[in-house]
């Protein structure tokens, strides 16, 4: 029989910001598509539109069914993400010598996209089962461990560094949620210092490096590395307060902006909407972050409510590696902004997320 209150708890204002904040996106990327560039380029506007209304269908399927199956097929799910990322390894695209996506047919996906959702339900999975008081132990941790390391290892030889981060990132927020022991957290912090001096001089590639470098002095290398930072604060700067207006940022215009429809869209609404314009679209993004933790606190159950926890991170480390890393704050690591940036993948990654919350937002108060 079906249950009136599915209905009663949909969640129409998360749905209104979702949408809100997608159609501004459009509007963004059209401008970054369209001011100064040829009519080849457009293309990609309308592909975005295509991808945009394909997430919202995405998100409407992931409203049907209760999230608790995902508690079910965790592992399914995990596996199949896993499968994908070797596949890509051996017979992804090729683009600017990275080999991150995948031809099925008509569509090229990015399969690290998707492992995003695969490792958080994994993870509230695992913690859900084993939820402590005092927090886990070290030992209780390595499973976790293990099921992060394994598709970041293969997303960094990828190479996409970015992403690796952002999985990492989400990890380490939902396991802070559960709870860690205090002598586990010191040990772990201890080996990641130990494991980033290693991979300084193991594991990171040379641009890698640089990019580092730049970050720590982007004019050591101004029409290099440094560039991509530079631009962003010119654009950024130059659109003041009320910002230079719709089609109208020079930055963008005479193409001084690298990756201003991916990577840097972020500095094309800054210069062409200024200050009040990049605060609106953060303050519709912290919403949404309050919004999936409104719904991890009202949940009563312990899957639902750490899966709720692990979305919200994954939309929030996104855009605060995103921002960081146009103002300059962060290294540039190639990690798009929600629902803004151009990427069909990351559009239905970001609506599929979304859709979960809204559906645990609709069985917060049913217990099975």
């Amino acid at each position: 029989m079906f249950d009136r209150r599915l209905i009663e708890n949909f969640d129409w204002g998360l749905v209104g910001l979702t949408v809100l904040l997608g159609s501004m996106g459009l509007v963004i990327l059209y401008s970054a598509e369209t001011a100064g560039a040829s009519a080849a380029h457009q293309i990609l506007f309308w592909r975005q539109v295509i991808w945009f209304c394909i997430g919202l269908t995405v998100l409407i399927i992931a409203c049907l069914f209760s999230y608790k199956n995902l508690n079910r097929w965790g592992f399914e799910i995990y596996l199949l993400s896993i499968i994908l990322l070797i596949c890509v390894l051996m017979f992804g695209k090729l683009v600017a010598g990275s080999r991150r996506w995948l031809l099925i047919g008509p569509l090229t996906i990015q399969p690290s996209e998707l492992v995003k959702i695969a490792v958080v339900v994994i993870l509230a999975q695992y913690y859900s089962k084993r939820a402590k008081i005092h927090g886990f132990s070290i030992r209780e941790l390595l499973t976790p461990m293990a099921t992060v390391i394994i598709p970041c290892v293969l997303i960094f030889k990828q190479p996409d560094l970015g992403t690796a981060m952002v999985i990492v990132l989400i990890a380490a927020s939902v396991t802070a949620y559960v709870k860690i022991e205090k002598r586990s957290l010191f040990l772990i912090t201890g080996a990641c210092g130990l494991i980033a001096v290693l991979g300084w001089f193991f594991l990171l590639k040379e641009y890698q490096q640089q990019r580092i470098l730049t970050f720590l002095d982007p004019d050591r290398d101004p029409f290099g590395a440094g560039y991509h930072i530079i631009q962003s604060k010119i654009a950024i700067g130059s659109g003041m307060i009320f910002g230079k207006g719709f089609l109208k940022g020079t930055q963008n215009i005479l193409s001084f902006l690298p990756e201003q429809h991916t990577d840097f869209i972020l500095s094309v609404l800054a210069e062409e909407w200024g200050f009040l314009g990049t605060i609106f679209v953060l303050f519709i993004y912290l919403l949404i972050i309050a919004w999936g933790l409104n719904t991890a606190h009202r949940c009563r159950d312990p899957f639902g409510k750490i899966l709720a926890v692990g979305i919200t991170a994954m939309i929030f480390c996104q855009v605060f590696v995103n921002a960081g890393m146009v103002m300059g704050l962060m290294p540039v690591v190639g990690v798009p902004l929600p629902l803004i940036s151009y990427g069909g993948s990351s559009v239905v990654t970001t609506l599929l997320g979304i859709g979960f919350l809204l559906n645990i937002g609709m069985r917060k108060y049913i217990i099975d």
